[in-house]
């Protein structure tokens, strides 16, 4: 069984993010960059399932600038066979309908049975990638599953609903979400860590993929206009001089809270 795992790098969640106010996108120099922990957890359930299954493979991939080839990398000292970056200038700024056709088109190019991703990443928080993904790929999509269980015929696994758990199944091949419900991942030991070294990286570009960036028959999303986030206000300080209540009323009249 061939298993891909989609991870991508994202701004450190413990540092300042900030935008860049001319482009409209992320200054992902502004802080350290990480790999995505959902992207962590969902190549430690391949990986659980690969040590208990021999002639599994693990692949990842993900779509990311030349400088997260580190980054990328820490997904094969985990333990996968091998990698697959897409980089190209053309995807600075891509749309979730980009992101999610050339993230189908790598899928395709290095084969799987089951494609494992995280329900939403912790920079865009899109959480539409995997449908779209599956959608794509024409196969079979479980979302946000809390749990898992692969089998060499079929995936499965339970989903949280309003009125309860929901229980899943889908033949493979496949594409399933997880949440943060699922173990954390592995630490890269000093063995995985020399030996990502020497495993199989590839690095393509939209050409090779055959995707257009520009395709004037695509659907793409158009930024307008950004700005700052405004500064916090000081707020409002009600003394109590006996009328503190009619003052309370008045404020959350006045900013349409009551």
């Amino acid at each position: 069984m061939k298993i891909v795992v989609l991870v991508k790098e994202v701004p450190d969640t413990y540092g300042d993010r900030k935008l860049n106010l001319e482009t409209g996108l992320a200054e992902r120099d502004a802080g350290d960059k990480v790999l995505d922990e959902i992207g962590e957890r969902s190549l430690e359930v391949a990986l659980s399932y690969a040590d208990a299954n021999a002639g599994t493979e693990v692949v990842v991939v993900s779509m990311a600038p030349e400088s997260a080839v580190t980054t990328v990398r820490k997904g094969l000292a985990m333990g996968a066979a091998s990698a697959l970056q897409v980089v190209d200038p053309a995807l600075a700024g891509a749309d979730l309908g980009l992101t999610a056709e050339v993230l189908a088109a790598a899928v395709k190019r290095v084969g799987f049975d089951l494609v494992i991703t995280g329900n939403l990443s912790t920079d865009g928080t899109g959480g539409v990638l995997p449908a779209m993904l599956a959608e794509l790929l024409g196969v079979p999509q479980a979302t946000a599953l809390s749990s898992v269980q692969i089998s060499a015929e079929s995936v499965s696994g339970t989903r949280a609903a309003d009125a309860g758990t929901a229980h899943v199944t889908a033949p493979l091949p496949a594409v399933i979400s997880i949440t943060e419900a699922l173990p954390d991942a592995r630490f890269p030991n000093f063995k995985g860590i020399m030996a990502a070294k020497k495993k199989p990286f590839e690095t393509v570009s939209l050409a090779d993929l055959g995707v257009d960036a520009d395709d004037p028959a695509a659907a793409r999303s158009i930024m307008t206009a950004v700005s700052e986030k405004p500064p916090r206000s000081g707020g409002t300080k009600i003394v109590d001089e006996g009328d503190a209540g009619t003052q309370l009323a008045e404020y959350l009249i006045a900013n349409r809270l009551a």
